[in-house]
């Protein structure tokens, strides 16, 4: 995990357009004053939006993405000593808080959608509209990447990720066709990945989406354990709340939605601040098209956490 103190002019660019930025600073209020924390720090837009309310609150970003950290720490610099950011998935957070003196926390927020700079970032391998990598790392440090995540994994075992993480009905053909390609020694590229899909589904749109797109996402979450990172972070949650902080998440697809869901709903730890989840404005969903599929929930932290 690294600090990010200082930045540099060639900080990479980092393009993320804040969803839902006056919602979340309702529900949390910061003007509260204390400590926040953003543990999908993206461009930084979330944690400027809550430093720029209250002059007594301060920001920890969190976020796996070196590129993120090094373009947030950039946003954040004129906040001095009121903002930090830390190279840290939502795994670390706990273990990287009890190592300090911080005080208590006052809201966290969580972001989880995936950012444009990295869609369209080809080295990253997130997208198929340009050929680059199999890649799909949010961390380009770290872990296996989505063709080593293929060759490793049975056709069977492939297919039962296509089918849970993407909620692809025809996972069973899409597995086939990427092992086909990968024997062929056709699987080099986010394109070839887009080829052997194809090959499985044909290539007609259903409900406007590209074909390639549920197994695309699919991988993406396996590679980088994104269920699993969330679950990690709702588990310690109540623990890294005083009583009364407030846990904002914003979810983009159903399996998130789900579970930060389900964890609201356990009344000894939260309090919901409201029944439904809260969506974008009319305005918010003109201006930026992928705010349309945002959801935020949100809670308070109840006085006593049982063990």
């Amino acid at each position: 995990m690294t600090i990010v103190a200082t930045t540099s002019d060639d900080t990479p660019s980092f393009e993320h357009v804040t969803v839902l930025a006056k919602e979340v600073v309702r529900v949390l209020s910061p003007e509260r004053g204390g400590l926040f924390l953003d543990v999908t720090a993206g461009g930084g837009g979330h944690a400027a939006a809550i430093l720029e309310t209250a002059q007594n609150a301060r920001v920890i970003a969190f976020d796996r993405d070196p590129v993120a950290v090094e373009a947030a720490a950039r946003r954040l610099a004129r906040f001095g000593e009121r903002a930090m950011v830390v190279h840290c998935a939502f795994s670390g957070v706990s273990d990287w808080l009890r190592s300090g003196e911080l005080g208590p926390v006052q809201g966290v927020l969580a972001d989880l959608g995936i950012s444009s700079q990295q869609l369209a970032d080809r080295e990253r391998g997130m997208s198929f509209r340009n050929e680059g990598p199999l890649d799909m790392r949010m961390d380009p440090t770290a872990g296996e990447t989505a063709r080593e995540l293929i060759h490793r994994v049975s056709q069977d075992e492939l297919a039962d990720i296509i089918y849970q993480l993407g909620e692809e009905r025809r996972s069973r053909r899409v597995a086939a066709c990427i092992k086909q390609a990968l024997a062929a020694g056709e699987l080099e590229t986010t394109l070839d990945l887009r080829r052997a899909v194809v090959r499985a589904v044909g290539p007609r749109r259903v409900g406007g989406i590209d074909p390639a797109t549920r197994t695309f996402q699919a991988l993406r979450i396996a590679v980088n354990r994104e269920l699993d990172e969330l679950r990690s972070l709702l588990d310690v949650l109540p623990d890294l709340l005083a009583p009364g902080g407030v846990a904002a998440i914003i979810s983009f697809h159903s399996l998130e939605d789900r579970l930060v869901k389900r964890a609201f709903l356990e009344r000894e730890r939260w309090e919901r601040l409201h029944n439904k989840p809260i969506v974008a404005d009319e305005d918010e969903r003109s201006e930026n098209p992928r705010a349309r599929s945002a959801k935020l929930r949100a809670a308070r932290r109840v006085a006593e956490v049982s063990a």
